[in-house]
């Protein structure tokens, strides 16, 4: 009971941070543009597009627990890209954006962790993989 707490916990906080993300992605999605052609991404529209798409769908499927070992290594993954794509080396020139970028380099590396974690463990029996809250077998 309290590892399927935890991990439901587990899955609602690391959702917390990508469904809002990826959803103001999409609503801004001219801000979201600009922001990836100013890092020198090819095809920023695309860009902007697919990962506000990924990040609120694999949210989502975090969230409700469905194929949650692959989403998790994917977004496992996109965090660690999206990090050093984002933060490495950024605005070296002023101090504290500098640091900056570093915290939130650091910040992507462990949610990554988080997501392996996850991926590892799998989503526990209240999720879609689990068969819903405490029905079917529980995954482990």
């Amino acid at each position: 009971m309290v590892r399927n707490a935890l991990l439901l916990v587990s899955r609602l906080l690391l959702a917390a941070l990508f469904v809002p993300s990826g959803f103001q992605a999409l609503t801004n999605i001219t801000g979201t543009i600009s922001y990836f052609a100013s890092l020198g991404l090819p095809l920023p529209t695309l860009a902007a597009w697919g990962t506000g798409l990924f990040e609120m769908i694999a949210g989502l499927l975090i969230l409700v627990g469905f194929q949650t070992r692959i989403v998790a290594l994917l977004l496992a993954a996109f965090s660690i890209v999206a990090g050093f794509i984002g933060h490495y080396g950024q605005d070296a020139d002023d101090a504290t954006l500098a640091f900056m970028h570093q915290q939130m380099l650091m910040k992507d590396i462990a949610i990554a962790g988080g997501f392996l974690a996850l991926a590892m463990s799998g989503a526990g029996a209240w999720s879609a993989d689990g068969r819903g809250f405490g029905i079917g077998a529980e995954v482990t």
